[in-house]
């Protein structure tokens, strides 16, 4: 019988900050970090480590198609054939890692790889997502036997306590996400913003009255996600700060930059999907794009603010809804 092993990768940013992690059916893990790296080459990396970590026959579970289809359609023998090409003859990306990870499959003959839909339930695909998230956050390994203790919070320096994305808050949670501050009449408290708001405190104390435990993820983002802060407070009901990255109201004007710090203060808790904050957009938007999928993943219900034409927010939408279903998410029209 062949040990089964899971592999996971996870970049915060890409490039960016990268962890990766193995953890065995039977028991035993191992992760580990690199300063600067990509999702793709974390999922090889963790592969490598975990075939390198068992003897024996083995059976390598991945959500990597990009790991799994170069071993289950043997895109490794046109690299060897071609003396490390791929087949648009350019020199084949992270042979550094491929090389020893071929080398090794190949002389061992006994390991087979097996895709499995990453952030489906899986218990085991969760466990190596949730440490290799931990790694890329803290840029800190650890290996143990049997199942490791409860994935750790990083101490973020210049910034709050956060938490790595793996730590869930307990209860039903819904998040609220949706426009910024232009399409819901301005900067400034208004009549529009107000409607939006009020809309929101009904659909959560409704809601409230089902689920006794809800809890509101928001990023405080400005507009829609502040929004629904301010009517969970309104409601009696807690809600998470699950914040993109550290001070992300540092380039707001400072009456905003001042709410967003009372709204954060009045939080149940926090969560810090990346521990480094931006230098630029594209960066910040890679960041934003890691809370949104975190809240996708993790709620059960959503709230959208749309007013059903601007792309970017129907985007989001629709993200939401093929994560939850289309009954579980609200749009609601500002």
């Amino acid at each position: 019988m062949a040990s089964v092993v899971y592999t996971d990768g996870a970049c915060l940013g890409n490039p960016g900050p990268g962890g990766w992690a193995w953890a065995g059916e039977a028991g035993g893990f191992a992760s580990g970090a690199e300063a600067r790296s990509t999702n793709q080459r974390m999922e090889i990396r963790a592969a490598l480590e975990a075939v390198r970590a068992h003897p024996g026959a083995l059976e390598v579970v991945s959500d990597s198609t990009y790991l799994v289809n170069c071993f289950r359609d043997r895109w490794w023998e046109g690299w060897l054939a071609r003396g490390w090409v791929n087949a648009a003859r350019k020199p084949v990306a992270n042979r550094d890692l491929w090389e020893p990870l071929v080398e090794l499959v190949r002389s061992r003959g006994d390991v087979a790889f097996r895709w499995v839909k990453g952030h489906a339930g899986d218990p085991m695909n969760d466990l190596v997502d949730r440490l290799a998230v931990e790694a890329a956050t803290t840029q800190q390994g650890r290996s143990g036997e049997g199942r490791p203790d409860r994935l750790a919070a990083a101490d973020m320096p210049g910034g709050p306590r956060g938490v790595v994305a793996a730590d869930v808050p307990d209860g039903y949670l819904v998040a609220v996400a949706g426009h910024r501050p232009p399409a819901l009449g301005g900067y400034d408290p208004n009549p529009v913003a107000g409607r939006v708001r009020a809309r929101l405190e009904e659909i959560l104390a409704a809601t409230a009255q089902i689920q006794p435990d809800l809890v509101v993820l928001t990023g405080l983002g400005l507009g829609a996600e502040q929004l629904g802060a301010e009517a969970a407070a309104a409601a009696g009901v807690p809600y998470v700060a699950v914040l993109p990255f550290p001070d992300q109201e540092a380039v707001w004007p400072a009456a905003s930059q001042q709410h967003y710090r009372e709204l954060l203060a009045g939080a149940a808790s926090q969560v810090v999907i990346q521990a480094t904050t931006p230098t630029n957009r594209r960066q910040a938007g890679v960041a934003l794009a890691r809370r949104d999928a975190w809240l996708a993943r993790y709620a059960a219900e959503a709230v959208v603010v749309w007013d059903r034409r601007d792309p970017t927010v129907g985007r989001l939408a629709r993200a939401f809804q093929d994560a939850l279903g289309e009954t579980e998410v609200w749009l609601l029209e500002p």
